[in-house]
């Protein structure tokens, strides 16, 4: 005879997952009104601090593979949010900027972040907030170095 299995609600993760999949469908729902997805918007927010950046290094960035990034900043290009431009030190590699349309919309993705993360957090106080994202920052680092070789792909 087995030893009787653990409770589904016993498990961390399923609860972090179930969190997980909430805050993201809000999120989801409110940048699909502005035509935006979730990965868009990490990329344009990443590509806003700085001037431009290679393909490779966003994906490394955004933690997904290089084609997957490619065909995310394609999406990208096409509405006019970012631009591909060759390298000037290295005509094989490939720069993205955002364009002037980009560089305003991030602002505005920015605050439905914001809103989104109130939604669903403001219910904690700011203490609490902040010893949870430390908590989550500390679990990923731990366990995110091995992943680094396991690049994660997105739609």
């Amino acid at each position: 005879m087995s030893e009787r299995p653990s409770d589904l609600e016993d498990h961390l993760g399923y609860w972090l997952r179930r969190l997980s999949n909430r805050v993201s469908r809000g999120f989801s729902e409110r940048l699909e009104r502005r035509g935006a997805t979730v990965p868009q918007w990490v990329v344009l927010r990443c590509l806003y601090d700085v001037e431009g950046a290679s393909l490779l290094a966003l994906a490394a960035t955004v933690g997904i593979d290089g084609g997957a990034t490619s065909r995310l900043v394609e999406r990208l290009v096409k509405k006019g949010w970012v631009a591909r431009e060759s390298d000037a030190n290295d005509r094989r590699a490939v720069v993205v900027r955002l364009t002037d349309a980009g560089r305003a919309l991030v602002p505005e993705l920015a605050r439905e972040a914001d809103e989104n993360d109130a939604a669903f957090f403001g219910v904690v106080g700011e203490a609490e907030r902040r010893r949870l994202l430390a908590t989550v920052k500390k679990l990923l680092s731990r366990h995110e170095a091995g992943d680094d070789a396991r690049a994660k792909t997105i739609d």
